[in-house]
Order: C-alpha cells, then sequence, then structure tokens
C-alpha cells in the first residue's frame, strides 16, 4: 500500500472520488424531495435535474439546475487547480481530467452509475483548454438556443473543443483530449437513439 503514499496517486484518487459526488442527485433530494434517479431520463446531471423538479416546483428548478451544473463543473476544476499548486506535471494533470469525468460518469457512490459528464468535462477543460472551451461554449450556447436539444448542442460543443485544440494545438498529444471526448460521446448513445426515434426532448 505504499503507493498511496505517492503525491499523484493520491490525486488520481481524489479526481476519481471527488468527480463522482452526485450533486445533482443530492440537491434535488435534499432541497426537491425528489430522485432524479427515478424520474425523466435518470440522469443526475443539470438538464435531468431541471427537467423533474420543473414538473413540481418551475423556479426552484432552474436554481437547483443551474447549482448542479456549477458544482459538476467546479468539481473537475478544485483538483486540477490543486494538483497545479502542488507543482504535478502536466501529463499529471490531463489524467486527473480524465478520471474526474470517469468518476462523474461511473460514480463509485452509485454503483457505477452516473451522469454524461458534459458539464464536469467542460470544467477540466475549462483549466487544461481555456481558449478552445471557450468556443466550444460559444458554439454551445448558440446550438442551445437553436435546436434547444440538451444532447445535440453538448455534442455540438465538444466537437468544436476537439477541433480547436487540433487546429491550435496541432503539436499537443491529444489522446486525454480524445478520451473524456470518447466517453461522453458514449454517454450520449441512448439519446442519439432517441433522436434517430424522434423522441428526445426539447428543453423548453
Amino acid at each position: 500500500m505504499d503507493f498511496l503514499y505517492n503525491l499523484n496517486v493520491q490525486f488520481y484518487l481524489a479526481a476519481y472520488l471527488i468527480g463522482g459526488i452526485p450533486f445533482g442527485l443530492i440537491l434535488a433530494k435534499v432541497f426537491a424531495g425528489v430522485n432524479v434517479k427515478e424520474a425523466g431520463s435518470q440522469s443526475i446531471g443539470a438538464t435531468n435535474v431541471l427537467r423533474v423538479v420543473k414538473e413540481t416546483n418551475p423556479s426552484l428548478a432552474k436554481k437547483l439546475g443551474a447549482a448542479t451544473l456549477a458544482l459538476d463543473a467546479l468539481k473537475g476544476m478544485a483538483v486540477l487547480f490543486a494538483a497545479q499548486y502542488a507543482g504535478l506535471s502536466e501529463s499529471a494533470q490531463w489524467f486527473i481530467a480524465v478520471l474526474a469525468v470517469l468518476g462523474h460518469c461511473y460514480s463509485p457512490y452509485l454503483w457505477f452509475e452516473g451522469g454524461k459528464g458534459v458539464a464536469t468535462g467542460m470544467g477540466v477543460m475549462a483549466v487544461m483548454l481555456p481558449v478552445e472551451t471557450a468556443i466550444a461554449l460559444v458554439v454551445w450556447l448558440i446550438a442551445a438556443k437553436t435546436i434547444r436539444i440538451s444532447s445535440l448542442s453538448s455534442m455540438t460543443g465538444l466537437l468544436a473543443l476537439v477541433v480547436a485544440s487540433f487546429v491550435l494545438h496541432p503539436q499537443m498529444f491529444h489522446a486525454p483530449v480524445l478520451v473524456v471526448a470518447f466517453i461522453l460521446f458514449y454517454k450520449h448513445i441512448p439519446n442519439f437513439v432517441r433522436l434517430v426515434k424522434g423522441e428526445e426532448k426539447r428543453v423548453v
């Protein structure tokens, strides 16, 4: 167990465990008395929190949705900022970023189920690739206002981030970016199926 005394390993564990905290589930249960794992898309993310809570309390739904979005993004960012302060290498920081997203998508507190990873993914990318993330957020915002389908808007923003990373940093080792993109894409496969069937709900 000596490896647990290694600083990098400690940060890797922290990234996964903190990334796995299901803030959406906690907030919805505490403040709205609903279990988002048993309603809507059964996701713990901000969109499902907004959709489920809105059925009984529209004004509270917006607050909880925004809080879920912020906390899901910040949990990955917090570990990365701490890692930078501790002087961890860039490669270690990228590993932390991937683990934070994995923690959210496959939470150890929910029997390795979780959310779609968009907010956490954008949070860690904002630290590692701030310009690309800003571009992705603009694309996501435009898509969200026009398409009004959360999953499709998110994937459009993700695509913009990946393309921007190759354009702005052609010499960078892109594997971590592609791994995060693959995780988010994989978690959205059920949404793509619903899109094809015409069953994916719009955000109203």
